[in-house]
């Protein structure tokens, strides 16, 4: 499946280079006429990154995420600095159909463990993000990428399939907003390590012929950032190619 994403701060459609801030690229669009082109090309979900949230959860952009998912276009997943039951709550509330945790899943694995039992699998992603080292070890990267945790992904992984783990989104953080084609063979490994996960590739998509290599690794979803919204190709473009398998 072809997932469209959306990076907002402030209200504004954004796209940061590898997660940092300071590398911000601002696109004059409204979040709402974004979602409908999406969702009239045949996207069936959103993938929203609250970045302002991500930064302070205290203001957290759900009047915003809620208006989007109002509309009623399509499903929606949404994360950025999800720190606790509430923030959860707060996003489900909303209309969310999925939750996006990050760092915590590392961090306070037990805590995001207990969510996934008492709001569903079906309800949260685990969005992993990785370095990979020279011997390649897939290190998950926390606090917007910019702390290494030493864990490696194979453990999280392993640890939340105990209570029914279903959806991955996983970054390898060295192709993200790059448009240099993503990491195929890590998505090939991982899908068939671990079948029973939904994986969402995510990071470096530049070209349809980027969508058209990940098709051998049967990930269930690619994200597509800043290459839709640089008009590299269409959201149409996009799913027609995923769908002609």
């Amino acid at each position: 499946m072809i997932i469209p994403a959306i990076d907002l701060i402030e209200g504004k459609v954004v796209r940061l280079y590898q997660g940092d801030y300071e590398q911000k690229t601002e696109y004059k669009l409204d979040p709402l006429d974004v979602a409908k082109t999406y969702a009239d090309g045949g996207a069936k979900w959103l993938h929203i990154v609250d970045l302002t949230g991500a930064k302070d959860p205290n203001k957290r952009q759900l009047e915003l995420i809620k208006k989007l998912t109002d509309t009623g276009l399509m499903k929606f997943q949404a994360g950025g600095g999800i720190r606790s039951k509430s923030d959860v709550e707060g996003l489900l509330s909303a209309g969310v159909n999925r939750v996006v945790i990050g760092s915590l899943a590392v961090k306070q694995p037990e805590i995001v463990k207990n969510w996934i039992e008492v709001f569903g699998p079906e309800a949260i992603v685990l969005a992993l993000d990785i370095n990979i080292d020279e011997n390649g070890n897939k290190f998950i990267a926390t606090h917007g990428w910019q702390e290494n945790s030493g864990v490696k992904l194979e453990d999280t992984v392993e640890d939340f399939l105990k209570v029914g783990l279903r959806h991955v989104l996983c970054t390898d953080i060295s192709r993200d907003g790059t448009l240099s084609g993503s990491n195929v063979d890590l998505y090939k490994e991982v899908v068939a390590q671990y079948p029973q996960i939904i994986w969402q590739s995510s990071g470096g998509i530049g070209g349809i012929e980027d969508i058209e290599a990940l098709k051998p690794t049967n990930v269930g979803g690619v994200i597509l950032g800043r290459a839709l919204l640089e008009g590299k190709f269409t959201i149409e473009e996009a799913i027609a190619c995923w769908q002609d398998a």
